[in-house]
């Protein structure tokens, strides 16, 4: 009985071995050019081994065995690398993609603030789908817009002070980001919610009723991640330097505290600068006028509303308090503190681009 044709023996030079070694190796190479890569090796390694053994000791089929083994022996390496694959050529050229790209940038429809892809796709006379991958290849997406608002503060170089802060706050001291968030309002839906299910997302009624607001204190320890709050009626002067006795009681007596905080009236009241005369340890660092995003309390806030507030119902001002002050020892218990990573000067020429950016547009 005719057994067919001999194996061809796979013989790889130190350099071939070499590559595909470090190829098995590489950390983040794509799994099939492995595979193709040990085959070889396989068979180099072990010459008597049969396609079906090799098969069975890489748990993949003999076909692919001998699918890279041929094409190694033809083209050597290059063999293991996937051919180009046929398909049909494109039909839309680069001056169309260009003139596209122009005229969603530089345009806007009749009637509309801004381009759709069916819009678009009607004006320029290509598929909706076509539209929609060259804005998804060119990131483009009009549909959306952001807001932004830049600071007008003539000392903005304050960046300084409070990033300084942040990446090398001082010895013995602490440093503590401080802030409100007023009127968070207790409401509560007119219907109970329809909780989620298979298929279905979590429903709950549009309308709502209101049952009082609070006024949220709060001081961020920027090193430990812990927070320092107190839920009050009202977010006067007074209760400012009644939060400020509470964060006082909590700091340990030998440290200096350095507060960065915003330019709110309720901070520089004599009130308050009276309380601060009579406690020299205490340092105010104030961010510029809208710049509230360099106070890192605000990033708890953020995530306060998103996992606590935004979904929840609160039939009473006080159930309301008893949330936030349960989500304030949630995060005690488990601290997990923000990461400042822009310097000063980053943050100082980012800001000069995007004004050059505003006062040269056109828009």
């Amino acid at each position: 009985m005719s057994r067919g044709p001999k194996t061809a023996a796979v013989v790889l030079t130190d350099e071939e071995r070499s590559e595909l070694q470090r190829l098995v190796r590489r950390r983040g190479a794509g799994q099939a050019a492995v595979m193709r890569a040990r085959i070889v090796l396989t068979a180099d390694a072990e010459p008597q081994a049969t396609n079906r053994a090799i098969a069975v000791r890489l748990g993949i089929s003999r076909q692919s065995v001998i699918t890279w083994r041929q094409r190694f022996l033809a083209h050597r390496l290059e063999g293991l690398v996937d051919a180009p694959r046929s398909g049909a050529p494109r039909q839309v050229g680069d001056e169309v993609v260009e003139a596209l790209i122009v005229r969603t940038l530089e345009t806007q429809p009749v009637g509309a603030t801004h381009w759709s892809t069916r819009a678009m796709a009607r004006q320029v006379g290509m598929s909706q789908t076509m539209v929609s991958r060259i804005w998804r290849a060119f990131g483009l997406q009009p549909h959306r817009a952001e807001t932004f608002k830049l600071s007008r503060d003539p000392a903005f170089d304050k960046v300084r002070d409070v990033v300084g802060l942040y990446l090398n706050p001082p010895d013995r001291a602490l440093v503590l980001c401080v802030d409100e968030k007023p009127q968070i309002q207790a409401v509560e839906g007119t219907a109970p919610v329809l909780p989620m299910r298979p298929g279905q997302v979590e429903r709950r009624s549009h309308d709502y009723k209101r049952h009082g607001t609070t006024d949220l204190f709060a001081a961020l320890d920027v090193k430990a991640g812990t927070i320092i709050g107190a839920c009050k009626g009202r977010h006067r002067a007074s209760e400012f330097r009644s939060f400020l006795d509470q964060v006082e009681a909590a700091v340990p007596v030998d440290l200096d505290v350095h507060v960065v905080l915003d330019n709110a009236a309720t901070h520089k009241t004599r009130l308050v600068h009276d309380w601060l005369v009579k406690r020299p340890r205490w340092h105010l660092h104030f961010t510029p006028t809208s710049a509230s995003w360099l106070n890192m309390v605000e990033g708890w806030f953020a995530l306060l509303t998103r996992r606590c507030l935004q979904r929840g119902a609160f039939a009473s001002t006080d159930a309301l308090k008893a949330a936030i002050h349960a989500y304030i020892d949630h995060t005690n218990a488990e601290p997990k503190p923000f990461a400042w990573t822009k310097s000063a000067d980053d943050i100082l020429a980012n800001v000069k681009r995007f004004c050059q950016r505003t006062s040269n547009s056109d828009h």
